[in-house]
């Protein structure tokens, strides 16, 4: 084995759209985001050995050509670091940070910023009922099973479905445009946090939460559904778009480089 095979960990940034290679490459990636899901700051390792057996790249030199290659797509690497041949980016992960934005007031979409456009769940609520969608959080954080959350797919049996959710906040957000232009337009944020998430499970969550704010569905609803622990129960429909979802944060024990 060559003593200059490297293995990279390496934080990424996308909008909308999946970039989980076809070829050959061993690329692992932290987080699996759905079609439509943006990410500010995923992750993923690879090992890589140079030609002739050189010196393995700078991460400052890794970061420029991966960026070089990747310059007609949405995609952009933001930082790499050099980490032990036993690392895994998603295996190592201690927790992942999701943001959901909602903008409020929205009659047609052509109100939203483009700034903003695709990347924000548009509701035609001017207000929602933060009393009470507080209270949703708050019994959704912590140790449940959350299989009333997750969407049927292929893996579903092979997941535990008991998830520890370590934050579930709503607070006021901002458009991605100056803030001047925009002071009027309601946006809010809601933030989720664990070390792993269930297939579609923040979408469900939030959707849920949603509902809570809008009168559609009670706190003590929302208490039934959980404890039903059951993903046909979830009311159809009810999830939140892919477009308004960003994977924020993917945390690290050893390092504090992950940060956004």
């Amino acid at each position: 084995v060559s003593m200059h095979k490297a293995r990279y960990l390496v934080f990424f940034q996308y909008i909308g759209t999946k970039y989980w290679p076809d070829n050959p490459v061993s690329l692992s990636v932290s987080s699996r985001t759905d079609t439509g899901v943006h990410a500010l700051s995923n992750s993923a390792h690879f090992d890589l050995r140079r030609k002739n057996d050189k010196l393995p790249f700078t991460e400052d030199i890794l970061v420029q050509a991966l960026n070089y290659h990747l310059r007609t797509e949405q995609i952009r690497i933001t930082r790499a670091h050099r980490v032990p041949h036993d690392f895994h980016a998603r295996f190592c992960a201690q927790s992942r940070t999701y943001v959901y934005r909602i903008a409020l007031g929205i009659s047609h979409h052509s109100l939203l910023p483009i700034t903003d456009y695709d990347l924000c769940w548009s509701l035609r609520n001017t207000e929602l009922n933060m009393d009470a969608m507080h209270e949703a959080a708050s019994l959704l954080v912590g140790t449940h099973d959350f299989s009333s959350f997750r969407a049927v797919n292929s893996d579903m049996p092979f997941k535990n479905p008991v998830k520890t959710l370590d934050v579930v906040t709503i607070q006021p957000g901002n458009s991605f445009a100056h803030a001047h232009f925009h002071r009027e337009m309601p946006f809010w944020e809601l933030t989720f946090t664990s070390k792993s998430f269930l297939y579609k499970q923040v979408r469900r969550l939030t959707g849920a939460m949603v509902a809570v704010g809008q009168g559609l569905l009670s706190v003590a609803q929302l208490k039934k559904l959980l404890e039903a622990r059951d993903s046909l129960a979830y009311p159809q429909g009810m999830a939140a778009p892919a477009h308004g979802l960003f994977l924020t944060r993917v945390d690290y024990r050893d390092t504090g480089e992950n940060k956004v």
